[in-house]
């Protein structure tokens, strides 16, 4: 599997585990790991920053396809095939069909943005 084929499971995936951590039948270390995923996948902020070359990037090749491994086998598997039709349903030409999904990751960035404009020059 390429880099590139990766990358494009990573986009397919990453709402699915949001709709997993959603679903009722989805157990409780499943969610918990899930919720840490997807916060770490929409966060502004690595364990390694991106601009560190080579090394940036091995968080987001490594561990968020180590952590979604993980979260899919901990979900049963009915759970998961139901959640990766309805975020495929989510999609339309390779951009989600509601902008307000966007809503939680443009307020992390803001207030990211208004940290360190704080700590700047104030």
């Amino acid at each position: 599997m390429t880099l590139k084929e990766r990358a494009n499971n990573l986009k397919r995936d990453i709402p699915a585990v949001f709709l997993a951590l959603k679903d009722e039948e989805t157990p409780l270390l499943a969610k918990l790991i899930a919720a840490v995923t997807v916060a770490y996948a929409l966060s502004p902020v690595d364990l390694i920053p991106d601009f560190i070359p080579v090394l940036g990037y091995l968080d987001d090749v490594i561990l968020l396809p180590a952590l979604i491994a993980l979260i899919i086998k901990l979900i049963p598997q009915s759970v998961w095939d139901r959640c990766c039709r309805q975020s495929q349903d989510m999609w339309q030409d390779g951009k989600p069909k509601k902008w307000y999904y966007a809503v939680p990751v443009v307020v992390i960035w803001v207030m990211f943005l208004l940290l360190i404009f704080r700590a700047v020059w104030l």
